[in-house]
């Protein structure tokens, strides 16, 4: 027998930079000639709300009595100019989504659960649809780029408008919509050819800057006869000077969308890697109010990868009066759910997992204009879903508020938090848990 001692297998190993992600992008990439385009939001890991925790009450602080104490969660927007500003019993929201994108049963949907507990939803582009103008108690009209479907009796018909500038998964970029999800119904509200892709302009046609902004919120108001509160929503890049130029403009609302909010289509590299994340965002966008005299004058909404309770309660604490959620009221719709994993798996994917809405093949029947997977989607049953999980949110919330004794949701304060990582402490502006440095701002 040879002495030769047996040399040991080496495991393979695989690049941190060259994963297997990166690879199979490269190889599609390399046989296509084409970028790659998806929907929903970053999948990448971003600093975010997990990486702040709240300080509960115990000696130094006074805890409020759960089911005995109130606190309350209702929120006002729009009561700078506006005739009829907007009363909301929750402050989370429901962010654009167009009829397109979305299925018409699905944003039926969106309307009953957001009507069931008091809050909004908000129309997206390509315009305003009777079934969701009928079950919409407060729906907001967003005016965008592309002004498709856009027209002042609906402009008239809405409760509040939304002047969109860009939006958290693609700001500077325009939207996308392939043929195979323009049907009749849709080339029709947009004047579109049916079955021809589309792409939405990355800026508004009629201005180029501030000014202009003001003269189009003006012309706007005039059309509304100054009933309707103007929000006006940027994607979050530099939110300093954009909340601060949206004032500036006459804007009644701010909405603030970062980098893990959802899209219906549009480049995997665009959604990957432009903006911010939201976390990053609310701090500067704070501070341009507070420098402005306009905290809590203008009002602002936050959005971009809002799950639950907890991520609405740390986004007030920041200086938010509301939130917005899209992806989040899309699962509990019934999008990506385990029971159709096998139509998932047809499709190349998984649940959970399952992004192509561009393709319009949604087993769910929420992304997607085919007349049959359409049948899929209870509008009644769905808006019931949705309305529980907002009304948990909303608990959840309250749940958090209470131990930190406060009496009404924005009543929660930067005081109230600390952060686990140092990246969250810099960009929240909130101490790393157990001390009391903020890096950039004070010392220990």
């Amino acid at each position: 027998m040879s002495d030769t001692p047996k040399i040991p297998h080496t495991e393979p190993r695989f690049s941190a930079t060259f994963d297997k992600n990166t690879i199979s992008e490269i190889r599609r990439a390399s046989a296509t000639g084409i970028y790659d385009i998806r929907g929903a939001g970053t999948k990448r890991k971003l600093p975010h709300f997990d990486d702040l925790l709240f300080l509960g009450a115990s000696i130094s602080r006074y805890p409020l009595e759960g089911y005995r104490e109130k606190c309350g969660t209702d929120v006002i927007l729009g009561n700078r100019f506006a005739k009829k500003p907007i009363h909301l019993k929750t402050p989370v929201t429901i962010a654009g989504m167009s009829f397109g994108a979305l299925s018409g049963p699905a944003k039926e949907a969106l309307g009953r659960g957001a009507s069931a507990v008091g809050t909004s939803t908000t129309t997206g582009d390509g315009g305003m649809t009777p079934e969701e103008r009928g079950q919409s108690s407060i729906l907001v009209y967003q005016y965008l780029p592309s002004r498709y479907g856009m027209n002042p009796d609906d402009l008239r018909k809405a409760d509040a408008i939304e002047v969109v500038i860009g939006q958290g998964a693609k700001p500077g970029g325009g939207g996308m919509l392939l043929g195979q999800k323009i049907s009749d119904r849709v080339a029709k509200m947009r004047c579109l050819p049916k079955g021809v892709d589309q792409r939405s302009a990355c800026r508004h046609p009629d201005w180029t800057g501030p000014d202009d902004l003001e003269i189009k919120i003006a012309e706007i108001r005039e059309i509304t006869d100054w009933e309707k509160p103007i929000y006006v929503k940027v994607g979050a890049t530099r939110p300093y000077f954009d909340v601060a130029l949206a004032v500036k403009a006459g804007a009644d609302v701010v909405v603030l969308d970062g980098m893990q909010g959802g899209t219906a289509a549009t480049q995997e590299v665009f959604i990957e890697h432009v903006g911010i994340p939201i976390l990053a965002a609310i701090r500067p966008a704070v501070q341009a109010l507070q420098d402005l005299g306009m905290h809590r004058k203008v009002q602002l909404i936050v959005s971009g990868g809002i799950r639950n309770g907890a991520d609405v309660a740390k986004a007030l604490a920041l200086g938010a009066d509301a939130v917005a959620i899209g992806t989040a009221a899309l699962i509990a719709l019934g999008d990506n759910d385990p029971h159709l994993e096998e139509e998932y798996n047809k499709l190349g994917t998984t649940a959970g997992a399952y992004d192509d809405w561009h393709e319009g093949k949604d087993p769910a029947g929420i992304t997607t204009q085919d007349p049959e997977l359409m049948k899929r989607v209870d509008p009644v049953k769905a808006g019931r879903r949705l309305a529980n999980y907002l009304s948990v949110m909303t608990m959840e919330a309250q749940v958090i508020a209470r131990a930190c004794g406060k009496s009404h949701l924005h009543n929660l304060e930067p005081e109230d938090l600390v952060a686990l990582t140092l990246e969250a402490s810099a960009m929240a502006k909130v101490p790393l848990a157990g001390t009391s440095w903020i890096p950039g701002v004070s010392q220990f």
